[in-house]
């Protein structure tokens, strides 16, 4: 079982590939598109703006790419952070516009801004935070206790336009989406490599999708 962690000039990678190696996962580096087709599934992290990766995802033509082998190809994709929400339509963070930036499109929603001022709380929202199932029966939360702490670094949240895509919700002043799915399509804005026991249960469930 080899999983490419796809390296587009981000950081995060290394942690998510010694994680994968204490999991006794082989995590290869993806450096280009054509690599693909020597891995079983994809992580794509994400650390930075939105706006700042999809310019980055498209520059090294991984856009096109991922299109095809995650929606034709149904090969499985985990988004990390930032890599969760380029799974959305779009993203404001870093955009030109008030329409957002264009996202890799897999799973319908856009990525805003937590709004959490009025609850007199501070962003970046960063430290531990309780997850709860949305989807009792996702197979990437399997076996791991409702309520569990993992770790999150975030200003931003994923709005899903179908609830039936929201796999976990946490609360920061408001309930905000934590894990999506569409598929064969997964996302979680917590760092599962950083999170111990709970994050390194979602990372096994993944490469046993």
């Amino acid at each position: 079982m080899d999983i490419g962690i796809i390296d587009y000039g981000v950081g995060n990678i290394g942690s998510i590939e010694r994680a994968l190696e204490e999991l006794g996962v082989t995590g290869v580096f993806l450096t280009a598109p054509d690599q693909i087709t020597g891995v079983d599934r994809l992580i794509l992290p994400g650390v930075g703006s939105y706006t700042e990766c999809m310019t980055r995802l498209h520059a090294r033509g991984w856009v096109d790419a991922l299109r095809k082998n995650v929606l034709d190809g149904k090969m499985p994709l985990l988004g990390v952070c930032v890599g969760m929400q380029l799974l959305s339509d779009s993203g404001i963070e870093g955009a030109a516009d008030a329409d957002g930036t264009p996202g890799l499109g897999l799973v319908p929603g856009k990525v805003l801004k937590l709004q959490v001022a009025d609850h007199g709380l501070r962003l970046p929202h960063v430290g531990w935070n309780e997850v709860f199932r949305r989807d009792s029966g996702n197979a990437l939360l399997a076996g791991i206790p409702d309520g569990s702490d993992f770790y999150f670094v975030h200003s931003y949240a994923f709005n899903a336009d179908n609830p039936d895509h929201v796999a976990a919700v946490s609360i920061y002043g408001t309930e905000f989406t934590v894990a999506v799915h569409n598929g064969n399509v997964w996302g979680t804005q917590f760092h599962p490599e950083k999170s111990s026991r709970a994050g390194f249960a979602v990372l096994k469930n993944f490469a046993r999708l």
